[in-house]
């Protein structure tokens, strides 16, 4: 035990600051959880950026939900003083005694120094200097080369501050919503489908439309249905995977919600997909998981606690963590990714 720990039982509300992307959000929940767990008495509330807000939100622990809007930026000087200053106003009022600030953003020192929490943690960040490191109580180490999943880096923040998660408590929580179960129910019914989302922001993630098109026809020729999502941004590349597909497919690319793909992702039998939002989305929902990995790593972004399986190829190179090689936007390792072993994986968890 640290000889610092907090005393969750002296602390009222609890703020945990996550201002990344969706997935990074989802995978920040089991700190959520495990704080509402240990100490039920404390009000736990976040912050994060407003488009992921429903990553959070129906959260069971959750008191609280705040955000900062990604356009903020983009407005005028007042505009954008007024909207900061009413979330302060609103943070304030809180009357916060722990912030758990899980990323690198400024933003959370100075919360930590604005709020006037009595116990703040965040990552150590050596070339921050001492405004970074005197604005929070403890710091966690971020061990350079140390591959351990995001799920647990989010969790050393609170192993900082004296509590230890135990093996069933680091689950990660997706609350979909009636109305979104409703919609879903009317667009699939009682059908059994394999729920294939092949693409992502990032495209250098993506396994090439060609063989996506294979794997719905192979899936086909198996008797299994598929149903292919994408973002709103994604649908010209799943249009691709369709029309070179023998299969029909249903496609509901960019016509879902995140709250409506959490509620679609549940009721599939299997999830196929590439690193991604959707794929961390499929394991929180307990959807047995395959995921396509090319330059990023599956040991720390990888599907967390279900029945899974990850194909990659044995370049020596990855993980690089670079967008294509050379930074030319194609990434080698997923382009000559073959269609066997996926095939061969889907019908290993198709199987169990």
């Amino acid at each position: 035990m640290v000889r610092d720990a907090v005393p969750l039982g002296e602390c009222g509300r609890a703020l945990v600051v996550k201002l990344r992307h969706h997935g990074d959000v989802l995978l920040a929940t089991p700190v959520i959880s495990l704080l509402k767990a240990r100490a039920p008495h404390l009000e736990v509330d976040a912050l994060v950026y407003d488009d992921t807000r429903p990553m959070l939100e129906g959260h069971p622990a959750l008191s609280e939900l705040f955000f900062v809007g990604r356009k903020w930026r983009e407005r005028g000087a007042l505009s954008r003083l007024a909207l900061e200053n009413h979330l302060l106003k609103s943070l304030r009022a809180r009357r916060y005694d722990l912030i758990v600030h899980l990323s690198e953003q400024p933003r959370g020192a100075w919360l930590a120094r604005l709020l006037g929490a009595r116990y703040s943690v965040a990552p150590a960040m050596p070339g921050r200097g001492k405004f970074w490191k005197k604005s929070f109580t403890h710091l966690y180490p971020l061990v350079a080369g140390n591959r351990r999943h995001q799920v647990e880096l989010n969790l050393d923040a609170l192993r900082r501050i004296g509590v230890q998660p135990g093996p069933d408590e680091r689950g990660v929580t997706f609350v979909p919503g009636p109305d979104a179960e409703r919609r879903i129910e009317q667009l699939v019914g009682e059908e059994s489908f394999i729920h294939l989302h092949p693409a992502s922001r990032w495209t250098f993630k993506c396994w090439p439309a060609e063989q996506n098109a294979q794997l719905i026809d192979r899936l086909a020729v198996d008797g299994h249905q598929v149903v292919i999502t994408s973002a709103p941004d994604e649908v010209p590349f799943v249009q691709q995977i369709v029309d070179k597909a023998q299969a029909r497919t249903l496609n509901l690319a960019g016509q879902l919600s995140i709250k409506e793909l959490g509620a679609l992702t549940a009721r599939a039998k299997l999830f196929i997909g590439v690193d991604s939002m959707p794929m961390h989305l499929a394991a929180a929902m307990g959807t047995p998981t395959l995921a396509l990995f090319g330059p990023s790593g599956e040991i720390e972004w990888g599907p967390w606690n279900v029945e899974r399986r990850v194909v990659t190829t044995t370049h020596s190179c990855r993980p690089c963590g670079q967008d294509g090689c050379g930074g030319g936007k194609i990434s080698e390792c997923l382009t000559f990714l073959p269609l066997d072993p996926v095939h061969a994986a889907a019908r290993e968890l198709l199987a169990k």
